[in-house]
């Protein structure tokens, strides 16, 4: 009996505790103003935007391609890159192999205008096909995807073997096609893996056909995707051995995220 006594007490000074400890006045929370949920402080760096009647870059971004010269590429046994320049675009030359740019770059929003040539002959990959290689390890599939049915995951747009486009937006053959390409790359472990795998956004004349997609690992015409660590890469704009007639580059810069 003395024990529940003691208890009881116990739980009763407690009680009375909290109901004192309750009707204590304290100051009301100040009301939030708009001001509270705001900061000014770093103000974001001021980037002019290019000129939409020249295509003109934005003021921070690397010129690749300016119609004059291909200055800022390689060949892929690392001389001059050796693709014919005129009339303000470069044509793929198929007899001198692929051009990579001699930069290395991360993560980066890429501008890069292409044309397949009127008359184009062929079929399916065998029609215009290039190709634009991010970190010279992924590679965004370049194709004559007018009126020209292949493989989904092998159309103009796609992660190559990877992952098909959402829609086809392929503008006729003789007409000038846009593509912008944000991506971001892998971050790795120690072991290889990767850590965070490599996304890509692509919009190819103002639709989006993919969408912060997963890049499962580097393209492989035969096989499936692996897993190889790197760091920064340069580009790769691919000459395809298919037969059809050469393709042709214009208005090509990139700005470093």
């Amino acid at each position: 009996m003395k024990a529940y006594l003691k208890g009881a007490l116990a739980v009763l000074a407690c009680t009375t505790g909290i109901a004192a400890h309750a009707q204590k006045n304290y100051p009301r929370q100040e009301p939030m103003t708009p001001g509270m949920s705001e900061y000014w402080t770093p103000q974001p760096a001021v980037v002019a935007p290019g000129d939409s009647r020249t295509n003109g870059a934005p003021s921070d971004a690397v010129v690749l391609f300016d119609g004059s010269d291909l200055s800022a590429w390689t060949s892929a046994g690392g001389g001059p890159a050796e693709w014919p320049v005129h009339d303000g675009v470069f044509t793929v030359d198929k007899s001198k192999g692929d051009i990579l740019t001699k930069r290395s770059f991360e993560n980066f929003q890429l501008h890069l205008e292409w044309c397949v040539p009127e008359g184009i002959s062929g079929e399916s990959q065998s029609r215009g096909n290039s190709g634009v290689f991010l970190q010279d390890k992924y590679e965004i599939q370049i194709l004559d995807g007018y009126r020209n049915e292949t493989y989904v995951n092998g159309q103009v747009g796609s992660v190559y073997k990877q992952t098909p486009p959402l829609v086809n937006a392929m503008r006729r053959p003789g007409e000038w096609n846009v593509f912008d390409i944000i991506y971001s790359a892998p971050v790795f472990k120690e072991d290889g893996s990767y850590r965070i795998p490599p996304h890509v956004t692509v919009i190819l004349n103002g639709v989006v056909l993919q969408n912060n997609t997963t890049i499962l690992g580097t393209t492989e015409y035969v096989g499936f995707p692996r897993v190889v660590k790197h760091g920064a890469g340069p580009l790769r704009l691919q000459s395809h051995g298919d037969p059809s007639e050469p393709i042709s580059f214009r208005n090509i810069w990139i700005r470093e995220l």
